[in-house]
This record gives C-alpha cells, sequence and structure tokens, in this order.
C-alpha cells in the first residue's frame, strides 16, 4: 500500500500534464504486448504492422521493450517528467538526449537486476557508447509510428480528462477528483488534509510519503496504467487511464434513438452536440469530428443561436457545453450535473 499525505494547501500546487513522450512509451508496451491492450485491441491490431516495420528497421526498440517492467523499477531517463502542461514532444526528447552515460548506466543497471540476461543484440545495443543516443532514436521513431498519426484525437482524449478532472478537484476537492480515477486509488478524509491511498502488489508494505505542500502531478493517458511516482527526478505524480478512449477507436457514436436528431439539425450539427458530452475546444471537436475548423465554428453558432449549447471564455480558451435542452436532445443527463462541474476551471 501506498499512501500520501495531502495538506490543506496542496489542492492549489496540484498540476495537471500531458506527456507526449509518455503515450509513446505506454503505446510501445500495448503494441510489444508488453501490457495487454484490452479496450485498445482496435487499435492494437491496427497498427500491428506498422510496430513490425518499426522493430525491423530500429533495432533499439527491441532494447526499450526489455526494459519495460511492471511494478519494478523502469529507468527515469527514458521518461522525464514534463516540464509544462503543455504536452512538447521535441522538449522531453531534448531531455532524455541530454542524459549523461554515467546517469543511463547507473539507472539501467538497476532497471535490469533481477531480469534474465538480455539476448545478445539488445546487450550490444544497452553496451553501446551512444545508448543514450541509440534509445532517444526508438523513442522518436516509437513517436512517429504508433502515436503521431493519432496525436490531435489522442490529445482531445486527454484534454477533456483533464478539464473534467481539474473542475472536480477545484469545485468538490480531493475525493471528488480521485473518485473514478482508478479502482486502486481512494482517498480517506482527516479534516482539511487527508491520504491518498493506493494498492499496490504488496499489501503487506506500507510506504508512507508527505506532499507537505508541492502538490501532487496527475497525468493522464490513453494507452497506458496507473503508475505512481514518489522518487526523483519525478515530483509526486499519479498517471492514470483517462476516460473515453474509445474517441480513439473511432468516430462518434451514432445510437438508433439519436437518428431523430440527425433528422432535426443534421447528421454533423448532432455529431456536434452528442460530442459537447464533456466540454470542449472547437480545436478538440476538429480533432474528434474530422471535420474543417471552418464546418465545426458554423454548426456551434447555429445550436448556441438555437440555445442547445453555451460558451465559457478562461484566460485563452473557450469551451463549449451543453444547455439543458442541448443535452435533453443528446440523451444526456442535464448540465446541471458533470458537464456544468467541469466548467468552472
Amino acid at each position: 500500500m501506498l499512501a500520501i499525505e495531502v495538506g490543506p494547501v496542496d489542492v492549489a500546487r496540484t498540476r495537471f500534464a500531458i506527456s507526449p513522450l509518455g503515450e509513446a512509451m505506454q503505446a510501445l508496451r500495448v503494441a510489444a504486448g508488453v501490457q495487454a491492450a484490452g479496450p485498445l485491441r482496435p487499435w492494437a491490431e491496427r497498427i500491428a504492422p506498422r510496430y513490425e516495420r518499426l522493430r525491423r528497421q530500429v533495432p533499439a526498440v527491441g532494447a526499450l521493450t526489455t526494459l519495460f517492467r511492471r511494478g519494478r523499477y523502469n529507468a527515469d531517463f527514458i521518461h522525464p517528467p514534463p516540464s509544462g502542461p503543455d504536452g512538447d514532444f521535441a522538449a522531453e526528447l531534448a531531455a532524455v538526449r541530454a542524459t549523461s552515460l554515467r546517469r543511463a548506466r547507473l539507472e539501467l543497471a538497476r532497471n535490469l537486476a533481477g531480469l534474465p540476461t538480455p539476448p545478445r543484440h539488445v546487450q550490444r545495443v544497452l553496451d553501446a557508447p551512444d545508448v543514450v543516443t541509440r534509445l532517444a532514436d526508438a523513442l522518436e521513431a516509437s513517436w512517429h509510428a504508433l502515436v503521431e498519426p493519432d496525436w490531435p484525437r489522442l490529445r482531445t482524449v486527454l484534454e477533456r480528462d483533464l478539464v473534467r478532472r481539474a473542475g472536480h478537484l477545484a469545485m468538490y476537492g480531493w475525493a471528488a477528483a480521485l473518485s473514478d480515477l482508478d479502482p486502486r486509488v481512494s482517498w480517506c478524509s482527516q479534516g482539511q488534509a487527508g491520504t491518498i491511498e493506493v494498492r499496490t502488489g504488496s499489501p503487506a508494505e506500507r510506504h508512507r510519503h508527505q506532499l507537505a505542500g508541492k502538490g501532487l502531478l496527475l497525468m493522464p493517458t490513453v494507452y497506458g496504467t496507473l503508475i505512481s511516482y514518489v522518487e526523483p527526478p519525478w515530483p509526486y505524480a499519479l498517471v492514470y487511464p483517462a476516460r473515453g478512449i474509445a474517441d480513439l477507436l473511432g468516430p462518434v457514436p451514432r445510437t438508433p434513438d439519436g437518428e431523430a436528431l440527425g433528422r432535426l439539425v443534421g447528421p454533423r450539427r448532432a455529431d456536434v452536440l452528442r460530442a459537447l458530452s464533456v466540454p470542449a475546444t472547437t480545436t478538440q471537436l476538429v480533432a474528434r469530428l474530422g471535420l474543417s475548423l471552418g464546418t465545426v465554428g458554423s454548426h456551434l453558432a447555429v445550436l448556441r443561436d438555437a440555445g442547445l449549447v453555451t460558451r465559457t471564455r478562461t484566460g485563452r480558451t473557450v469551451r463549449y457545453e451543453h444547455t439543458p435542452l442541448g443535452a435533453a436532445l443528446a440523451n444526456k443527463p442535464t448540465a446541471f450535473g458533470t458537464d456544468r462541474m467541469v466548467q468552472g476551471t
């Protein structure tokens, strides 16, 4: 059991981030069969030929997959913590490439401890004087082959989850933000403070940590599973499965009872209305629906004039959401519930 003690100021100092490099790592785990595909099986089957080409053309990819371990230490330098919330793959990869050889050797030795001796072709990569460059090149190739083609839609899924969870935390506190994070995560309240409890593979062991005003880093992932970070160089962090990963696999579903909505407002406009089950920006709707920016903007304007959606500006970001009438037409719960909570961020 992992216990993370949270104080009153940690809500304000908790951050949210997206890590494109982390998604490339997790996608590679799924593609290589190191991690079960689960609901991502259609994606895994679709990219299987790409993964096989990647593995043949970039031998260091095999070295990367050899390092992947569940519930044990994985080398930190191949996935440094993101420096900001925006998710810049180039910046994250530059941090990997800047790793010293001495640090890489130490972390690789710790990573490989207790594992069977790697195959000879893998050992050659790991023993090479340019091992950092080779592994960074493998990460870059994995990104381009497995993640980048889906990144606009993938990023939309992650951002929508982020907005929703940040709203829950800001308005209702830790219990609401963690309630559906993962079945292994729970919140134990103690007045204005409390403890985040994470069930690990060793229930007899209990490790206790304190945020001590530093806040928590929360990172949604489409391809990954729950991961906790409690050792430097990472801040205290939880990587958790994002909601709505079905959005990665295909267009917005059209249910039989939703066909009437398409006849009423038009099929594309109905898609836009259904897609706002969670508040979204115009750019997010473009990525999810595969429509042009002008088309989405035009549909949103008509839906606003009809009183079906509303918009709210937060800084430079404008997010759209259902009105109660729009939610009723889209066969969703009214916006007095979850959708309204999100808009508070």
